[in-house]
C-alpha cells in the first residue's frame, strides 16, 4: 500500500511545494538533494533534517503529486450534475490532453513507472493507488445500479485502460489529434456497448 507521509510542519510545507515545482520540470528518476536544496534556497542538511531521508522527500513530493492529480482528475470527472461514465471519459481525455497538463502527467507516469520497476522503498504501491484513485473518479461518474454491477466495474476499467493507454502514448508522441480520435472512436463503442446492455 502506498504510504503517504505524515503531516508535515509549515517549514516542510514551503520547502515542499518549492521541490515539487523543481520536480516538475526535472523529474523525480536522478534526484539528487544537492542541486535541488540549491534550486530552493535550503541545504541538503535542512530537506533530511525535514524529510528523514531522501525516501521520506520521495514519499512526501509522490504525495503531493497524487492529491493534485486526484484534485484535478475528480473536477474532470465530476460535473454539477452526473451524466455517466462516457461524458465523464470525454471531459478527462480533454483534461489530459491539455499542454498545460503535461509536467504533471509525466511527473505521474515517472513515479507509476517507478513503482512497478521499484516495488519497495519510496515508490511502494503508488502505481495501485493511482489506479484505485482513476477507478473511484470513473466510478462517481455511473449512476448507482450501473457502479455497483459486474459490467459497471467492466465498463470502468476498460474506459481507464483506454485513458491511460492513449495518455502514455501522448506523452510520447504529442500526437493529440490522432489520440483524442482514437478516444472517442473507443467510447463511441463503450456507449453503444451500453445502450445494447
Amino acid at each position: 500500500m502506498f504510504q503517504e507521509a505524515p503531516t508535515p510542519s509549515a517549514r516542510q510545507n514551503e520547502l515542499l511545494e518549492a521541490a515539487y515545482q523543481y520536480a516538475l520540470v526535472h523529474g523525480l528518476a536522478g534526484l539528487s538533494l544537492r542541486p535541488l536544496a540549491e534550486a530552493i534556497g535550503s541545504s541538503p542538511r535542512v530537506l533530511l533534517f525535514l524529510f528523514e531521508s531522501k525516501d521520506g522527500l520521495l514519499r512526501a513530493l509522490l504525495a503531493r503529486a497524487r492529491a493534485d492529480e486526484l484534485a484535478l482528475l475528480d473536477r474532470a470527472g465530476q460535473p454539477d450534475h452526473p451524466a455517466g461514465l462516457v461524458p465523464a471519459v470525454e471531459r478527462v481525455w480533454t483534461w489530459l490532453a491539455a499542454k498545460e497538463h503535461r509536467p504533471l502527467l509525466r511527473l505521474w507516469a515517472e513515479a507509476y513507472t517507478r513503482s512497478l520497476i521499484q516495488p519497495n522503498g519510496a515508490w511502494a504501491g503508488f502505481a495501485r493507488a493511482t489506479v484505485e484513485d482513476w477507478l473511484g473518479v470513473l466510478a462517481g461518474s455511473q449512476p448507482p445500479p450501473e457502479r455497483e454491477s459486474e459490467d459497471g466495474a467492466t465498463r470502468r476499467t476498460l474506459a481507464l485502460a483506454v485513458l491511460r493507454g492513449a495518455l502514455l502514448d501522448l506523452l510520447a508522441t504529442d500526437d493529440e489529434k490522432r489520440l483524442t480520435e482514437a478516444v472517442l472512436h473507443q467510447l463511441t463503442l463503450l456507449r453503444d456497448g451500453n445502450e445494447r446492455g
